[in-house]
């Protein structure tokens, strides 16, 4: 892993930059996607109060969704990239990000949006504009899908906000440790803000982290133990055969 560059310098009080999100209630109570799934139905409300953020929730349940809204409304390319990425054909903002209103101290425009799927779309784009020395000197896709993850996370990142979508989609368990040290070399001296959907109990077990639950009840914080991604994954690994026993029924 190279050596963590120091941050640009700016005045700030530092991270967490971004401290609320909340829905216009005059601009939510649509019928149609996103506004009909039941997590954002009910209306956004939330407060940042750590440097580590995670959304949790099962697949369709709005995480990204509103990860992706976020990143529109920062100025970052929805498909993935800073403010320097954004490419005119987004400038019209989804109608989730218009219902939406953020709260900052102080304002950050600094940052990254990383979103798994398309990222080998965001590593093209770099190998027609970039000299690649920002992202570790070879381009993303010389590398392999985790090297070329870390590359981006260990070399790009420094001040600002970051948010993420299913970081540990290339990461093998070793390297979402590896990552979880790049978090804490950034967060820790108040330098980052992170907010990350994903589905990896070992991200999730980041030190100090706040954890919302995207559900049917809405939008809630919970605690790690209480994860159905910790639950399941301790329990399999405590006894897969009784998970087996119940998949693999031979039907008659």
């Amino acid at each position: 892993m190279s050596s963590r560059r120091k941050p640009n310098g700016r005045s700030t009080t530092g991270a967490p930059y971004l401290r609320r999100i909340m829905s216009l209630p005059e601009r939510m109570g649509h019928d149609y996607y996103p506004f009909n799934v039941p997590a954002i139905r009910r209306g956004v409300d939330i407060d940042f109060r750590t440097n580590v953020t995670f959304f949790v929730g099962e697949n369709g349940s709005g995480k990204s969704t509103l990860l992706e809204a976020l990143a529109e409304i920062c100025g970052f390319n929805p498909e993935g990239g800073s403010r320097d990425h954004y490419r005119e054909a987004f400038d019209e903002r989804s109608a989730l990000a218009q219902a939406l209103r953020l709260s900052w101290l102080p304002k950050m425009s600094d940052g990254f949006f990383m979103r798994a799927e398309s990222f080998f779309n965001f590593a093209s784009y770099l190998d027609g504009v970039s000299d690649f020395r920002a992202y570790g000197g070879k381009s993303l896709h010389a590398q392999s899908h985790g090297e070329s993850f870390l590359a981006l996370f260990d070399n790009r990142f420094e001040q600002g906000l970051y948010i993420l979508d299913e970081p540990e989609a290339a990461l093998s368990p070793q390297r979402q440790l590896s990552f979880l040290k790049i978090i804490h070399d950034l967060e820790s001296p108040g330098h980052a803000q992170f907010l990350i959907a994903t589905h990896s109990p070992i991200l999730l077990a980041y030190p100090g982290a706040t954890i919302y639950l995207f559900s049917e009840s809405g939008i809630v914080e919970t605690e790690y133990q209480d994860t159905e991604h910790y639950i399941v994954t301790k329990d399999f690994l405590n006894a897969p055969e009784r998970y087996f026993k119940f998949l693999f029924v031979d039907e008659d």
